[in-house]
């Protein structure tokens, strides 16, 4: 997609960043339900110039089983670290970690450092490069509103299901949209 950007027209990156597909609990490692899923999702996504997952097996293995082999691991994809958890149920979405974060506290900071994060991860793709990151559930809300913190939400519902996750668009070293992406 072409943009214009200060002197010359520039093409937008993109961040697909998904959720891992399921797993077989309490173990860390996928099931078979979980690979069939990650691979009917990756037959329809397209090709990426990168591919960045948490540390955490089961995103390893979605990436894989999607047939994308894996560039890079980032424990800051792990979990949502301390105090965030206490402020807000994971599985609520996007809007509720907007409404969340307005008040500060480790949410905001969370979602801050999430989008710090994103913004390296598309940086290191050319103009027009694409990325997807696979990573957890709550990770993707809050890293969503930390990149567009007053984008309205209300009817994204909630929290980000098995393989499921949002596309978000950068240009002009800004973020300029997102878009759910259910399955």
């Amino acid at each position: 997609m072409l943009q214009g950007c200060g002197e010359g027209l520039r093409i937008v990156r993109t961040l697909e960043v998904r959720r891992h597909t399921m797993r077989t609990k309490p173990g860390q490692h996928l099931s078979q339900a979980g690979v069939d899923r990650a691979r009917r999702v990756g037959g329809t996504v397209g090709d990426f110039d990168r591919v960045v997952t948490s540390t955490v097996p089961r995103a390893y293995e979605t990436a894989i089983a999607m047939g994308f082999a894996v560039d890079e691991q980032l424990a800051a994809l792990n979990t949502l670290g301390a105090g965030v958890e206490q402020e807000i149920d994971w599985r609520r979405g996007c809007a509720a970690f907007a409404g969340v974060a307005r008040h500060g506290g480790a949410t905001a900071a969370f979602a801050s450092r999430q989008a710090a994060l994103w913004r390296q991860i598309v940086l290191s793709v050319p103009d027009g490069g694409r990325v997807l990151v696979i990573t957890h559930g709550g990770i993707i809300e809050a890293g969503t509103v930390g990149c567009l913190p007053t984008a309205d939400y209300t009817a994204w519902g909630p929290s980000c299901d098995y393989c499921e996750g949002v596309e978000l668009r950068f240009d002009c070293d800004r973020w300029v949209g997102a878009r759910l992406l259910r399955n």
